[in-house]
């Protein structure tokens, strides 16, 4: 194919911008799905992307334009799927950035804008949503050129609902965007950007022709993994895929080679013929760095190889997830899961239980910490079941985030007030035009991921949006709470927080737990504890039997006595019992407490 007639670009923008919907528009306009067969949120594929409206996985088409072939790589928005974002436009030599004409730049804008910068892709600028009431294309347009350097006679505006501009786009995008390099005789480079597991074809991986050619039947060679497979098929998705005998130069395509083995078709990883390989790999991504981590057990014992071979599918079709094996005296076997975010770890959880048909219990998540015991050496710590005891430690480290919010200068005030209620330091204000405001501030991870977002929005009537990048690690004052049922830790509840924060968080896991745990036939104590010191106390009262029902007069002594027995008796159960929890009450305690 002549590469001048190509265009490789994305579709970037804040979370509900409208990407989606202007991907649905283009594929209606370049007829490339039947009318009949057009639903909104075309490329997404998962029912979960549907349920929530938002997109988890980038997705891509080709499609053809006034004698240009342009393949269109729909990303998520979300800040937690960033990764994905960073791997699509490796793929690209331009974006199309998409605005939203009624609210104007937001955080995650900015940070796919800058992330597009990095890649020196060309950005084609565009207002959405023009054809609604409260839509204000110049102000926004003015606020993109003052903050992005775009100028504002560049940005297109158009409604992808309705489709109005949207022809127009597609011209600036074949106009605008560079069409791809690449020599059609040199040595096959091929880079693989996203794989998924199909249980009946094997590996399938979405591909990025750098140079050469890459034939059906073609002996390859996958270089990172030191492997050779034949290339079964080739295609190019339409978006239905659809076989072709070979890829060019800058072309972008699926590739199944019979792969049954997981980690052999990595995202990063190059492909080449094998007897006329390339000399180098091309460069693949830098590998994510996850911030959260929560233990996942199966609830079922029996289910733990299932949940490995789950794992290890799923991390093919998002290379994000890391995952390692541990156990739990509570909760059993299970795997230390580290994940991008709180959004990020709730949707791969869900997805092990849809996808697998797994019943999963997720602990409180936590993030690394960084421990320098008093001997001099340094560990790092995701796990609060790993965390030396106190007298071996010198001091701990956390995490801590620049976050950047921009909101209503009206919210102002009281999303400073969440910041620093969350220990966080203000750093700079900055005013993008009269009526927003951008705030920075350094806050620890450990107080972003529990609730921050959702109090953000709440405070912010929704207006407010966030983005965030680690930053460092800085000595805090921590501790870490464990939780005792009968004066045995149960590790899934323990917990490494600020110590002004410790009694609180104890008293409120007290309380929990005395509500969620059945009675049993003796008093069981719960206890929060930092170390040896107890911080609080509750008491599930004992189930009795009403031992004094048969006397129904006489001398106290022979009451006394029935009671004294039936103390005793507690007291003898309560040294041998063990208190049963069930699973049901470790999902009600963490998820309230998330």
């Amino acid at each position: 194919m002549d590469l001048s007639r190509i265009r490789n670009f994305s579709i970037i923008a804040h979370i509900d911008h409208g990407k989606s919907t202007l991907s649905d528009r283009i594929l209606e306009l370049t007829k490339a799905v039947d009318a009949r067969d057009m639903r909104a949120q075309y490329l997404d594929s998962m029912d979960l992307e549907r349920e929530r409206g938002i997109t988890i996985k980038a997705q891509n088409v080709r499609v053809d334009w006034k004698d240009h072939v342009l393949h269109l790589i729909d990303t998520p928005g979300h800040v937690d799927f960033g990764y994905e974002v960073s791997r699509s436009l490796a793929a690209c030599e331009g974006v199309v950035l998409v605005v939203d004409a009624a609210q104007g730049i937001e955080a995650q804008t900015l940070a796919n804008c800058y992330l597009a910068l990095e890649h020196d892709l060309e950005i084609v600028a565009t207002l959405n949503k023009i054809d609604l009431p409260a839509a204000d294309p110049e102000r926004y347009a003015a606020e993109i050129q003052n903050v992005l350097g775009i100028p504002a006679d560049q940005i297109l505006r158009i409604s992808a609902k309705t489709g109005e501009g949207v022809p127009e786009l597609l011209d600036a995008v074949c106009a605008r965007i560079p069409a791809p390099k690449g020599d059609p005789d040199a040595a096959l480079q091929a880079l693989i950007f996203d794989s998924q597991f199909d249980q009946y074809r094997g590996v399938v991986s979405s591909i990025r022709v750098m140079n050469g050619r890459m034939t059906s039947g073609a002996r390859l060679q996958f270089m990172q993994a030191n492997a050779q497979y034949e290339a079964i098929e080739i295609g190019v998705r339409r978006p239905t895929p659809t076989t072709v005998a070979e890829l060019g130069p800058g072309e972008v395509g699926y590739l199944i080679a019979g792969i049954k083995d997981v980690a052999e078709a990595r995202s990063g990883e190059t492909v080449t013929v094998y007897g006329r390989s390339a000399t180098e790999a091309l460069p693949g991504y830098r590998d994510p760095k996850p911030m959260v981590f929560c233990g996942l057990y199966p609830i079922d014992g029996d289910d733990f190889e299932n949940l490995r071979e789950s794992l290890e599918k799923l991390k093919l079709n998002d290379a994000s997830v890391t995952y390692e094996p541990e156990t739990s005296s509570a909760l059993g076997f299970g795997f230390r899961c580290g994940f991008l975010g709180l959004l990020h770890m709730e949707i791969v959880k869900e997805r092990l239980e849809r996808e697998f048909g797994l019943a999963l219990i997720a602990t409180a998540p936590s993030v690394e910490y960084l421990v320098t015991k008093t001997n001099g050496g340094q560990s790092k710590v995701d796990n609060p079941a790993d965390l030396p005891p106190p007298q071996n430690i010198d001091f701990i480290e956390e995490p801590y985030f620049r976050v950047s919010i921009i909101t209503p200068k009206e919210y102002t005030g009281t999303l400073m007030d969440l910041c620093q209620t969350r220990r966080g330091d203000m750093s700079k204000i900055e005013y993008l035009s009269p009526e927003r405001v951008e705030l920075h501030y350094m806050i620890p991870l450990a107080e972003v991921v529990v609730d921050f977002f959702d109090q953000m929005k709440s405070r912010s009537q929704g207006y407010a949006s966030l983005d965030y990048e680690l930053s460092g690690y800085r000595r805090s004052n921590l501790v870490k709470v464990d939780l005792l049922l009968n004066g045995i830790v149960a590790d899934a509840f323990s917990t490494i927080v600020h110590r002004d924060k410790a009694e609180t968080y104890g008293r409120r896991m007290c309380e929990k737990l005395k509500e969620l745990i059945p009675r049993q036939m003796f008093d069981v104590p719960i206890q929060a504890a930092i170390g040896g010191k107890v911080i609080s106390r509750e008491t599930v009262k004992a189930k009795r039997k009403d031992v004094l029902a048969k006397c129904y007069g006489g001398d106290i002594t022979r009451k006394r006595k029935l009671l004294e027995k039936q103390k005793e008796g507690k007291k003898k159960m309560k040294a041998i019992g063990r208190v049963e929890v069930p699973g049901d009450v470790f999902i009600s305690a963490l998820k309230l407490d998330g």
